[in-house]
Formats: structure tokens, sequence, C-alpha cells
């Protein structure tokens, strides 16, 4: 925990430093104050970045509570049957190999074959999957899965999620403000307060590069869907995670609500420019990433 701190306070100080360097470098700064529309960018560097790292390690801090209350999932404390305790001594197992604590085991009601690793440290985590999962899966199918979202926690994959949209957050926050304080003072030449040009114009940047940095984080998301895959294959065998993904691929789209579909384990399908927006590679290049890490 201590080494994802260091590395939240780096990566902070990282993103300030090289915007003022950048910023300096192209005289953004020199010709504000020439145009008579000098701006403190260092406060707004530090605003910016306590606003995109606060929104999203809250987000990763009330993650579980956030997961158990938008699925409704059941925490396990008493296993009631065969099959609860079958997954805790799964899971449990599984933690082991991988080196982390025990997370909390839950299950939620959904027809869909789906399942979710979340929480904001690698020894207090959260293990859900749905009822559907259950009942449309071979166990060994079942335990990949769980090998998969186990990887997840082990990668420390929430963390680096929440640290690349803290990062992503400050440019677009930092960078749309700049666009407004250039079109209210140097193109409509407002010289008193911020106008309707700074409002109209902070809201149009932002959406734009909010959708840029969207793309940028689930690619990275998809990123850890190959790593995941691969911690699953290393922990419970490889041809059980090709046969998990198979059915899920044969079965009904999986659906989670949309804070939780990056942390699932199947995400939805589209097709085109739409491709750059999903939290999961297609399902026929994770098989194929697999059968590559078999013949390695």
């Amino acid at each position: 925990m201590l080494k994802r701190v260091l590395l939240f306070v780096a990566t902070n100080l990282a993103v300030i430093l090289v915007l003022s360097v950048v910023l300096r470098l192209l005289g953004v700064d020199r010709i504000l104050d020439e145009s008579g529309a000098g701006i403190n960018y260092e406060a707004l560097l530090v605003f910016s970045a306590v606003l995109g790292f606060g929104g999203s390690f809250i987000s990763l801090a009330i993650s579980k509570w956030m997961a158990k209350f938008s699925t409704g999932a059941r925490v396990i404390t008493s296993p009631a049957n065969s099959t609860e305790t079958w997954l805790v001594s799964t899971v449990q197992r599984l933690a082991n190999q991988a080196g982390i604590g025990m997370p909390e085991v839950a299950v939620y009601d959904s027809p869909d074959m789906n399942a979710f690793a979340t929480g904001a440290r690698r020894d207090s985590a959260l293990v859900a999957v749905s009822t559907g999962l259950l009942r449309g899966m071979k166990q060994d199918e079942v335990e990949a899965v769980l090998a998969h979202e186990v990887s997840h926690i082990a990668n420390g994959d929430m963390v680096t999620l929440t640290l690349v949209q803290g990062v992503l957050n400050t440019f677009v926050i930092f960078l749309s403000r700049i666009v407004g304080h250039i079109v209210d003072r140097v193109i409509l030449k407002n010289e008193e307060g911020y106008g309707v040009g700074y409002l109209v114009s902070v809201i149009a940047s932002q959406l734009l590069l909010g959708i840029l940095a969207s793309i940028i984080v689930m690619w990275v998301s998809r990123q850890r869907e190959f790593r995941a895959d691969a911690g699953s294959a290393r922990l419970n065998g490889r041809q059980s995670m090709i046969n998990a993904l198979a059915r899920l691929e044969r079965g009904q789209p999986a659906q989670l609500p949309e804070s939780l579909e990056a942390f699932g384990i199947a995400g939805g399908r589209r097709s085109g420019l739409m491709r750059l927006f999903l939290s999961h590679p297609p399902i026929p290049e994770r098989i194929e990433a697999l059968q590559r890490l078999t013949a390695a």
C-alpha cells in the first residue's frame, strides 16, 4: 500500500512538473502575459491535480460499497450451501497462490455470466460472481474466471486504472481551463471576470478532451484484461480460461453497471470506432493471446 501511495504522490508531482515545463517551453505564459491575460497556471495545475486525482481516489475508496449497492451482491460470511463453500475455498486457495489477502466473496443475482473484482487494497478486495455464471459454466471454467479476478487484484489493476484516470483528469481539467481563458481574454477581449465565452469553451473542450481521455483509459483497461487472462492461466491452467472465454462468447452479452464494466470478466460488444471505447478486448482476441501464450 505504501508503494502505491508513493506512486500516487510521484505521479501527481510529475504531472505538475511536466505541464509546467511544457507550458514554459511553448511560451504560453509569455503569450498570455503579453496579451494582458496572465494566468497563475501553477495554481491551476495544483487545482487540476487535486480535482483530477481526488475524484478518482474517492471513487476507488468507495468502490466496494458501490459495487455491492449497484449489483445487490451478497457477501458470503457463512456459506449456506456446497456451492458457496466451494467458492470461498477456491478464492482462498487462489489468493494464497497469488500472494494476496483473502478477498470478500460475494454472489449477485443476474442471468448474465459475469464476475468482477474491486477494492482499494490488494489485501482487502472483493470478488463477486453472478448466479448466471454459476449456472452457465462448468466448475473448472468458474475457477478460471475466479483466477482471472484474483489476478486483477494481485496485479493492482484497480489502483493502476485509478492513477491513469487521475493523470488524464488532471490534463482535461487543466487544458480545458487554459482554452477557456484564451478564448475569453485573448479572443473575446474580456477584461473583467470570466464571461459566457469562458464557460462555453471550457465545457466544450472538457467534453472533447474527456472523450480522448476515455479512449486512453479503455486502452489501458484492455491491456489489463490480457494480463489477467495470463494470470488465470498461470494460477489455474490455460485451457480452462480458454474454455471459459469461449462459453462467454456463446452466451448472452454480459451486463454490469457502467461504473463496474471495466472490472468484469467480459464487456460489451461494439464495432467500428466504438471499439476504441471497449473496456475489454474482443473475446476471440483474448483466446488467441492465450493460445500464443500456450505455444510459448
